[in-house]
């Protein structure tokens, strides 16, 4: 069995070694428990958001930063081919363990997720469970979490605090950027998930998205990040399966598709849940190849305009 724990520890400890280069820091707790900051009070860099993107997928993914045009103007992509899809993205990537306790939020990714099994669901439709001493987490957060939080991670894993990595990188960083980009596969796997597509049948996967340029509120942060996936992320899958699910998990099958994400958060009173999961966990485009017969299905498309809309707006908090 992989274990996603195991497998992605060499890269923690690569960027613990080189914290300096790729300007994050690490931090050891009173508990022992060890806390690097990617992008809270550290800029971080685009290798470290690298790294910190192959962590949350449990080690199973290979990325690469690429520029490429659109609309004539140059930006950063990421590109990742996934290994074991289901485990990779659904075992580890997934963003599925809401943590909020005191005043401490995050949105917890990453292989500590296949111990606490977050969520439980998910896990039991993929047949999946991690058996491992360490415990790694990725955070999306504005602050780092404290001993304290720390301690209730580990203690959810089954782990001492002192075998707790915790990455973690605020939404407005570039590796948070990065990591939110990187999860275009995970995306449409999720939105496969909740369609209740065997997965097993999915052989291979692979994407791409634009990175998003860092903005100065956590509120346009998240509305730029989301929508490089949901109107310029690529996604690419194997199957041995076809099924007219696939045709739906594009962003444009969304009521909301062709407004910046920001506008509808904003008008949502910066609440996920008066938005809908629908157009935030779709991607822009996706190819498919049926295996079993060798067609090739194409559904969505890429959408320049509303994406340099979002890139260039300087939206104010109201």
């Amino acid at each position: 069995m992989i274990s996603v724990n195991t497998y992605a520890l060499p890269v923690v400890l690569d960027m613990m070694r080189n914290a300096e280069i790729l300007g994050i820091k690490v931090h050891s707790l009173e508990n022992g428990a060890t806390v690097i900051d990617c992008g809270v009070m550290e800029n971080g860099c685009h290798e470290a958001g690298l790294q910190f993107l192959k962590v949350c997928a449990g080690g199973l993914i290979e990325p690469a930063i690429v520029h490429q045009p659109i609309a004539g103007q140059i930006f950063p992509f990421v590109h990742l081919t996934v290994k074991h899809p289901i485990i990779a993205c659904l075992g580890s990537q997934k963003a599925g363990w809401v943590i909020k306790r005191n005043r401490f939020f995050a949105m917890g990714s990453g292989p500590a997720r296949a111990l606490a099994l977050k969520p439980k669901g998910t896990y039991q439709a993929i047949q999946y469970h991690d058996t491992s001493d360490i415990a790694i987490i990725a955070l999306e957060a504005g602050v780092l979490p404290d001993a304290e939080i720390c301690e209730y991670i580990a203690d959810k894993c089954g782990v001492k605090p002192s075998n707790l990595y915790a990455l973690v990188a605020s939404t407005r960083s570039i590796v948070g950027s990065i990591q939110i980009s990187g999860r275009i596969v995970t995306m449409a796997m999720h939105k496969l998930e909740d369609m209740g597509y065997d997965l097993s049948n999915i052989v291979n996967a692979a994407g791409r998205s634009p990175v998003a340029p860092v903005k100065r509120t956590f509120e346009q942060a998240m509305g730029v990040t989301n929508d490089c996936n949901i109107y310029y992320g690529s996604v690419i899958i194997s199957t041995r399966l076809y099924s007219d699910a696939f045709s739906r998990i594009t962003s444009d099958n969304s009521e909301m598709y062709g407004r910046p994400f920001y506008e509808l958060f904003r008008n949502a009173n910066y609440d996920f849940v008066n938005i809908g999961s629908y157009l935030g966990f779709s991607p822009a485009e996706l190819t498919v190849n049926d295996c079993t017969t060798g067609k090739i299905y194409h559904y969505g498309r890429l959408n320049e305009e509303v994406l340099l809309e979002s890139f260039q707006a300087t939206y104010e908090r109201v």
